[in-house]
């Protein structure tokens, strides 16, 4: 399932906001070219964790590691570890007063310093393997949700990340713009990405995932194989989960 060694470790992480125990002792690998899928119940823990991988959210204690490296704390070492994790937020967090060429070409020219026309070569490149070559000159309000997402995902591979997070990417689509997402999610998954992805997705998981991390209360609760997580879930909290979410 990994290959070779681990890319993300967390070691016992804990973050509280308050007196809130978001993150309870929380342990996770995952290996490179792995896909982790975490769900779990509202309020779990699963996109703290998640945040947390690039720092986003500073943990209270324990520790995680990227690449062999403990996270930085600040300042341009951070900043390069995030030029290596790709995140997808739900929200698109696109530029609204720039095209989507440029927010996909923005991160490289202005982070990497690399030259603009080979960016601009290789955006291209990205927007026509998400499916939306042909509206690089628009803007993003000129896009359907579906489209900005996908444009999101151009801009984070635009970094040439080692990994990729996603925090519930399709949660705020129309139903109908789901697929279009979740297909190009799934087709990064098959050319061998790392990905740790949120969400409420069942049939993503059951597809893409390698591994299923169930979190309810900020635990990791069961971490399986799709095929045991969905036919045999070994806890009474993912077997409550599994039949609301599955009826439905």
């Amino acid at each position: 399932m990994t290959t070779g060694e681990p890319l993300i470790v967390l070691d016992s992480v804990n973050k509280w906001f308050g007196p809130l125990h978001v993150l309870n002792d929380v342990s996770l690998s995952v290996g490179r070219g792995e896909v982790v899928v975490v769900i779990g119940p509202s309020g779990s823990g699963k996109s703290t964790l998640c945040r947390a991988i690039n720092r986003l959210e500073p943990i209270t204690s324990g520790t995680i590691t990227f690449d062999g490296q403990p996270l930085p704390a600040e300042g341009k070492a951070l900043a390069k570890l995030r030029s290596e994790v790709g995140m997808v937020f739900q929200s698109f967090n696109l530029f609204a007063h720039k095209t989507i060429l440029e927010n996909v070409t923005l991160g490289p020219i202005k982070v990497r310093k690399e030259k603009p026309a080979a960016v601009r070569e290789r955006a291209m490149a990205l927007l026509d393997r998400v499916g939306i070559a042909n509206q690089a000159d628009k803007f993003p309000a000129q896009l359907s949700g579906g489209q900005q997402q996908r444009a999101a995902i151009a801009r984070a591979l635009a970094m040439q990340p080692k990994a990729m997070l996603f925090d519930e990417p399709t949660s705020a689509l129309d139903p109908e713009m789901v697929g279009e997402v979740l297909e190009v999610m799934t087709s990064l998954a098959r050319d061998g990405m790392t990905m740790v992805v949120v969400t409420h997705e069942m049939g993503f998981a059951r597809h893409a995932a390698n591994r299923v991390i169930f979190m309810a209360d900020g635990q990791l609760v069961e971490d399986a194989s799709p095929n045991e997580f969905f036919a045999n879930p070994r806890s009474e909290r993912a077997k409550d989960f599994l039949s609301k979410i599955l009826t439905h």
